[in-house]
């Protein structure tokens, strides 16, 4: 078992271990587990069952059940996050919120699994949200805690490779597992298993009581908001990633629902794009496949080489413009074989992003006392696009001009975040 620094509110400059950085990747591997299972497969599967009983489209039932959940993940993380800054418990300020948040993760997965309509679905998925932020908001806060600046590319690398290998273990189990109910099950156990080697063999570190700040409601309050004129930095990285996040959401979210209807139907019966895949959750399944293989090919490499060179901005800037490329191809060829090379550039691209737009993150936190709340408020920038996305595509897809119209919108927020990178000025 590691041994703690004395002051949780030190600068790190101990470089973190193997074994450290392996059960942290492994824990944030659950949490998105528990996120991805239901996002790629489940809760699409579910909103078909029920969109005829609820009398709506399955496209409009499921951007209600995934926009109101990410609501509450935008109140949840930065709020478990500063309770994480204040807590002065023996085993730590983080660990207690990653052991009670994904208990409470596997439990609420277990209850959308029995969900038999609309409202408890939407129920049991915004438990999932609240439960699986208090611990990602905890975890997340760990890497500043722990990580000295110039490892932090490296140790977002690894953490990146885990959040797309709990996209593809998440995808794997709801598919493998046939049914509904089992594959909430699978993602629930494997949810709750993948965190303990982490809080089980690496002691967190300990607030003392004499270094929590006072209690009041109006300070805890007013203290999530970071203003962009006190802090231009802050907002600017934050504003990158919300574009880049909102480029991403806008891609992934029907993604089932464009191989079914447009894709795959198409592809069949077009001489030029003819392809082998008729199950549209299959082809899911490979694209995701792709992407994992490709993001993990430059995840962890891109952070490594990011800190080396000592810069952030280069890489975030050029990975964007990739990703927004691809997504623009995306737009304008429309067959199987253009989604497999698609997958395989955002990939490439977000892997990139992925290591280093997180270490540049940590680098422009605004006090130590504050990193889990602040880190909370940055992660708003990953949950807000799912409130966005399904606002803006549903409308777009049924009446605006379809899928070729939504990537192109999703390309164009893409290359906005990647231009606006320049605009942060302490961090290279």
């Amino acid at each position: 078992m590691t041994t703690p620094r004395s002051d949780a509110l030190a600068e790190p400059v101990e470089r973190v271990g193997k074994g450290w950085t392996v059960s942290l990747s492994l824990a944030n591997v659950a949490i998105w587990v528990g996120w991805y299972g239901p996002l790629q497969i489940l809760l699409a599967r579910q909103a078909g069952d029920f969109a005829p009983g609820a009398g709506m489209s399955k496209e409009t039932l499921l951007a209600w059940v995934t926009g109101v959940g990410a609501l509450v993940s935008l109140a949840a993380n930065p709020f478990f996050g500063a309770l994480s800054d204040r807590t002065t418990a023996r085993w730590g300020r983080r660990s207690p919120w990653i052991v009670a948040g994904t208990a409470g993760g596997a439990l609420s997965l277990l209850l959308l699994a029995g969900a038999d309509g609309l409202w408890l679905m939407m129920l049991g998925w915004c438990l999932v949200q609240l439960t699986l932020n208090a611990a990602f908001a905890a975890v997340t806060a760990a890497v500043p805690d722990r990580v000295p600046r110039l490892q932090r590319g490296a140790v977002g690398g690894w953490i990146g490779a885990a959040q797309i290998l709990g996209a593809v273990v998440g995808t794997g189990l709801a598919t493998a597992t046939g049914g509904i109910v089992a594959g909430y099950a699978a993602c629930a156990v494997f949810t709750l298993a993948g965190v303990l080697p982490y809080v089980l063999r690496h002691r967190d570190l300990s607030l003392a009581a004499t270094g929590r700040p006072p209690w009041s409601l109006r300070s805890f309050a007013r203290g999530f908001w970071l203003s962009p004129r006190r802090y231009p930095d802050f907002g600017w990285a934050w504003l990158t990633r919300f574009l880049i996040n909102l480029s991403n959401a806008l891609v992934i979210l029907y993604l089932l629902y464009y191989l079914r209807d447009r894709l795959l139907p198409h592809s069949r019966t077009s001489s030029s794009g003819g392809t082998p895949i008729d199950d549209p959750e299959q082809g899911v399944l490979i694209l995701t496949a792709v992407d994992s293989v490709a993001l993990l090919a430059t995840v962890v490499v891109g952070g490594i080489w990011s800190d080396r060179v000592g810069r952030r901005k280069p890489f975030v800037a050029w990975s964007g413009v990739l990703m927004a490329a691809a997504t623009a191809l995306l737009a304008a060829w429309q067959t199987w074989p253009s989604a497999i090379i698609v997958a395989a550039l955002l990939g490439v691209g977000l892997g990139v992003f992925m290591s280093v737009d997180f270490a540049l993150m940590t680098d422009v936190l605004p006090k130590a006392s504050d990193r889990g709340k602040d880190l909370g408020v940055i992660n708003v920038a990953n949950a807000l696009p799912q409130v966005a996305a399904p606002a803006l595509a549903a409308p777009i897809v049924t009446h605006l001009g379809g899928y070729r119209v939504l990537y192109g919108v999703a390309a164009a927020a893409g290359l906005a975040g990647a231009v606006l990178v320049g605009r942060i000025r302490n961090v290279d």
